[in-house]
């Protein structure tokens, strides 16, 4: 039989040198964000300068965030080298908004928060795989309109609820309703009020509080 001593100091010293040489890990509390959105406008069209970056964050397929945008906006738009260039002229705050609510959509998870996500087709369904995890949650397709012949969902004139989700630059609030980015000066985040639709401007509502 053969007897092994160890020499428990060494295996101490040993252990306190293997650990000094690991990497700390990073933590905090802080929110995921993506880099803000670099706009000008050239002639005609919005630049957003910084595309390939905010993709690059987003760790998601540029056409797929491309197709996203121009469908939200009511626009087309195309990638050139590191940007995307949309046809109209549109504010920064609306497409700061529609990003976030991609991040949201198709990059968060919804049961741990963190971006460490994937999409894979299953069965022909889209599905958000969480890496960090491990849930799983189907990525549902947004209706699209029946047809161009279609009453408009938000018309001129009329009151509607919205709740508001960001606020631009300006201090406009910014709310979702249908297809339609809707304008309300002096609106807080958060705040569900009801508004008045004075002015559409394609995929724009400009509106005021409605008494």
């Amino acid at each position: 039989m053969i007897n092994i001593e160890v020499d428990y100091n060494d295996y101490d010293s040993l252990l306190d040198r293997a650990m000094e040489k690991m990497p700390e890990l990073e933590t905090t509390d802080e929110r995921f964000s993506i880099p803000e959105p670099k706009i000008f406008q050239e002639g005609k069209t919005t630049v957003l300068d910084n595309f390939g970056n905010i993709v690059d964050v987003l760790n998601r397929d540029p056409e797929h965030v491309l197709k996203y945008l121009n469908r939200e906006m009511g626009t087309a738009g195309k990638i050139e080298g590191n940007r995307a260039i949309f046809q109209g002229r549109f504010p920064k705050e609306l497409i700061k908004s529609n990003l976030d609510s991609y991040l949201n959509e198709y990059v968060l998870c919804s049961e741990c928060g963190r971006p460490d996500t994937q999409l894979e087709k299953v069965d022909r369904v889209l599905v958000m795989k969480c890496l960090a995890c491990g849930a799983h949650r189907p990525i549902r397709k947004k209706k699209a309109s029946s047809g161009s012949t279609q009453a408009p969902t938000v018309e001129e004139g009329k009151v509607y609820n919205v709740q508001i989700t960001a606020v631009g630059s300006k201090g406009d609030g910014i709310a979702k309703l249908d297809k339609f980015t809707v304008f309300v000066p002096g609106a807080a985040k958060g705040q569900e009020l009801k508004v008045k639709i004075n002015r559409i401007s394609g995929n724009l509502a400009f509106s005021e509080k409605a008494e």
